[in-house]
């Protein structure tokens, strides 16, 4: 007989620690190839020296972007955005909200001590004279719901796993930002070649026109040739003034990412053609952004948080037990409330069990698993967006060398084309025309070959990002939790 209660008690309560109504989690399947696209556009770009067999997550962010004011630049963005800050703040939100559910696993105890004074007047006393009472009690009190079905463990496990969620939007708030300040640093660069190149297109233009208007002064240009000269040099103050707000801008967009005004002792920048950023990052296959991008381990957090949710939906369908009780001792007066036989307690057990809610506790049922199902799309679509990254940064990869060297190519035939027309044009043997439209074809062909080397490096900047690239600052630095604090710089 004694064994029996003892292993009754033993079933009894594995029953309380183990029951759980949640589905099984299951993983869904990959929405997407199992290998990235190949074809022309895909083509691995020529072996470089120092290059690298890490994935993008292996390598820190000052490793990929060697360019010490850009490395400086991204220092003081993780210290002092506000957008990261929020982000790290949320995690001990979550985190704090996670303890709460957690701690109603337990029995919450509580000390009290109470006084109560009544008195009953002479019309309603059985003694017909009022009356006077005085209650003291000092003691614990506690109270415990029996989580047989699982209710309390399926809240506190959907509370860990938006903790989780929450980690990692931390994670890939930081991975964005890396790459956002690397990607607007480029672009300020890209901004003050363009300033150089067209200041100097302007003085070119300027001092053609006083050439073409001496001329007309002379008597040996016709008006059509002044004007036309007249018109490039409108046109460069024209891109001269929008570039130069747009650079402003630029800078003002780097500001409020970097979270303070930009040092005066930063390094000196190096230009676009000097940019040694990593280019032959192994992309991997799609299954490894499923642990590389926390954007994706988020999606997953989130929808198994959503699974949880299913299990206490289900719970609340069966009774709730609670167990709530208090020790302590009781008198009419204060002397007395220790005195020898003072001691009071109850013990109430009680036990809920839903009947009628109008068919609340279904429809709460019915919301937790659309929910799910809502989360499987957005996680899928997360994958889905993940992988599309990746194969437009490796498309990117793959042909922008290409048309970066025949751009730099076109642009020297202009340049040449441009000597040419302007040496006929000097000996008489062609119109001015001709050399307006080489210097506006030189023109937009130097912008263009700008534009191709910012293009290109951002390419490969937002490609380390979609590969996971930019939580560690040192390759070979040990991976941080996401839910760490930030490192110091160094």
């Amino acid at each position: 007989m004694a064994l029996y209660r003892y292993t009754a008690s033993a079933v009894l309560l594995a029953f309380i620690a183990g029951c759980s109504l949640q589905p099984v989690y299951q993983r869904p399947a990959l929405p997407v190839s199992a290998a990235f696209p190949s074809g022309q556009a895909y083509q691995a770009s020529a072996a470089k020296p120092g290059g690298t067999t890490l994935p993008a997550a292996a390598i820190g962010w000052r490793n990929f972007l060697p360019d010490p004011r850009l490395q400086r630049l991204v220092e003081l963005a993780l210290q002092n955005n506000r957008d990261l800050r929020v982000a790290v703040l949320n995690v001990e939100k979550v985190q704090a909200q996670y303890r709460i559910q957690r701690a109603s696993l337990l029995p919450q105890v509580n000390g009290n001590a109470g006084i109560s004074d009544s008195r009953t007047p002479a019309s309603v006393s059985s003694s017909h004279n009022p009356s006077t009472s005085h209650d003291y009690s000092v003691g614990l009190s506690a109270s415990w719901e029996i989580d047989f079905f699982g209710r309390l463990r399926s809240l506190s496990d959907a509370a860990l796993q938006q903790y989780l969620a929450s980690a990692d939007a931390r994670q890939a708030a930081q991975i964005l930002l890396v790459s956002q300040v690397a990607d607007q640093y480029l672009a300020t660069l890209a901004y003050d070649e363009q300033l150089m190149l067209t200041q100097g297109t302007l003085q070119t233009a300027q001092a053609s026109y006083q050439i073409v208007k001496l001329q007309f002064d002379t008597g040996t240009a016709s008006e059509l040739d002044l004007r036309l000269s007249q018109t490039i040099v409108e046109q460069a103050q024209v891109n001269y003034s929008a570039q130069l707000r747009l650079r402003a801008q630029a800078e003002n967009a780097l500001v409020l990412l970097v979270g303070q005004p930009l040092p005066r002792d930063l390094p000196p920048a190096v230009r676009l053609d000097g940019q040694a950023i990593l280019t032959d990052i192994p992309a991997g296959l799609p299954s490894d952004l499923l642990q590389r991008r926390p954007d994706i381990l988020q999606a997953e957090a989130v929808l198994r948080s959503e699974n949880a949710d299913i299990g206490a939906a289900r719970a609340a369908f069966f009774p709730h037990i609670a167990l709530t009780g208090s020790l302590g001792t009781a008198s009419a007066t204060l002397g007395g409330l220790f005195a020898a036989g003072s001691s009071a307690w109850s013990f109430i057990p009680s036990l809920i069990l839903p009947i009628f809610n109008a068919g609340a506790n279904q429809a709460n049922l019915d919301l937790a698993l659309i929910q799910k199902d809502i989360g499987v799309a957005q996680y899928e679509k997360t994958i889905q967006t993940a992988f599309r990254e990746v194969a437009d940064g490796l498309a990117a990869r793959g042909t922008y060398d290409d048309q970066l060297a025949a751009q730099q190519r076109y642009a020297e035939a202009q340049q040449r084309r441009f000597e040419l027309a302007n040496m006929l044009y000097a000996n008489g043997s062609d119109s001015y025309l001709n050399v307006l439209t080489a210097q506006t074809d030189l023109y937009a062909a130097q912008q263009a070959l700008i534009t191709a080397r910012l293009n290109r490096l951002t390419s490969l900047v937002d490609l380390y990002r979609a590969l996971g690239g930019g939580w560690l600052q040192h390759t070979g630095d040990t991976a941080r939790s996401a839910d760490s604090s930030p490192p110091k710089a160094g």
